[in-house]
Order: C-alpha cells, then structure tokens, then sequence
C-alpha cells in the first residue's frame, strides 16, 4: 500500500531479493526528508478537504510518529516502499516517495502492518526477517484483515511510486480480506501476502489538486485487460 501503485504478483522472497535492482537496504539517510517538507508532501495524497484535517505522520528515528494532529480520523503520511507489500520488487528503493491518506477504518487495520514493516526496517532488519515476522503476527492474530470500509488515496502529483514508466498514478484503493476471488487479475489487485490483505487499485483522472491527469503511452496507467466480475 505504501510502496507501490502498481500490481504485483507474490513471489518468492528469496528469490526477488536475488533479481531486485534492489537487493538490501540503502543507508537510511537515503529515505529521510526535510521534516516540513515531508509533512507538506504527505499533505498532497488527498485532496484538501480531506488532507487538511488528517493527522500527519514522518519517518522518525525508530518509525513513523506524529507530527499534525488531525480532526477527521484520516491518516496521512509519506510512505517508503519497505512498508509496503513485501513482494515488491523495489522494497528497498530509496527514491520511493508515496504519499498516502488512509481513511478512519484502513488507518486502525492497516497502519499496524506498515508500522512493523517501518520499524523494523530502521532497526536493520533483512525483508527475509520482516516476512517472518509479519507473519508470525498474522498467524498470532496480532494483525489481521483490513476493517469493511478501509480505503486509501494516493493521488499526488509529486509522488515517486517505483522507477517503472511515469513513476506515478493518481489513484484510491480498497482494502479487502485476502480470499482467493480476486487474486487472478494481478493487473488490478496487490496482494499483501503472507497479510491477509488484497488491494483493488482504481485510477482516477485527477490528481489532489484538481488538475487533469494526462495520460501518455509511457504512463503506469496505461493496461489492457479489466477487472474480473
């Protein structure tokens, strides 16, 4: 969710480590940004009226913390690909930038998966060691499915979601329990395996500013097939 805006299809972890152009984690200075500006990019995931009254969180030392208190139950933050869908390729891309606005319900099931993910990987972790954790915690029902609601945006304009095509796609996401319905159409669905968790990416015309989205053939939009029934 917070790494990737693209579908990707679970592998095996040993194995995308070894074809990543991305193989380990780069110095974490590398993931930091201006704490204001970081608060103000968070901010561009939603439109206005839903961003500006989010609480917003930044890369901390240890993790993501607080930084803007919020009024609406939204959550917004910057997010890095290692806090993301552990089956992405560029896992540990230090140019990753994702800003992402979860609403009330994806903010209290997801942000708990991203948290760990985070947490871990500040502390030197390998994504070896963050799979096995993460699903060790599924298994002890420490996390679990995202709540019926849960949905996020990720539609800013300055986002830098992975180094394939434009490096962007404004778009929102549902969050669904991982049961098997979905998961044959990899061009609209992530899959958050081992979480419980699969994603419907829906691309929207728009970026938060209201500005037109212009689609060129070298876009991340740019797809063929549709989702199932």
């Amino acid at each position: 969710m917070f790494g990737a805006a693209w579908p990707i299809q679970a592998q095996d972890t040993k194995a995308q480590d070894t074809n990543s152009p991305y193989p380990s984690m780069a110095p974490i200075a590398q993931y930091r940004m201006d704490r204001d500006a970081e608060i103000a990019l968070a901010r561009t995931a939603a439109p206005a009226p839903i961003s500006r009254d989010a609480e917003v969180l930044v890369l901390g030392e240890k993790n993501f913390e607080s930084a803007v208190r919020g009024k609406n139950g939204f959550v917004c933050l910057v997010g890095r690909a290692f806090a993301g869908p552990l089956n992405n390729p560029e896992f540990w891309n230090p140019k990753n930038r994702s800003p992402i606005c979860l609403n009330p319900p994806a903010a209290r099931s997801l942000m708990p998966y991203a948290m760990k993910e985070a947490g871990m990987a500040l502390a030197g972790a390998s994504k070896a060691q963050i799979t096995d954790a993460i699903r060790t915690a599924v298994a002890k029902k420490e996390l679990g499915a995202p709540e019926s609601g849960s949905m996020a945006y990720m539609m800013s304009k300055e986002a830098y979601l992975t180094d394939q095509g434009s490096h962007n796609l404004a778009h929102v996401m549902f969050e669904l329990p991982r049961n098997g319905v979905f998961q044959d159409n990899p061009d609209f669905f992530v899959s958050w395996d081992p979480a419980p968790v699969i994603e419907f990416n829906v691309p929207v015309g728009q970026w938060s500013d209201g500005t037109l989205v212009t689609v060129s053939k070298h876009s991340l939009t740019a797809r063929t097939s549709r989702p199932t029934n």
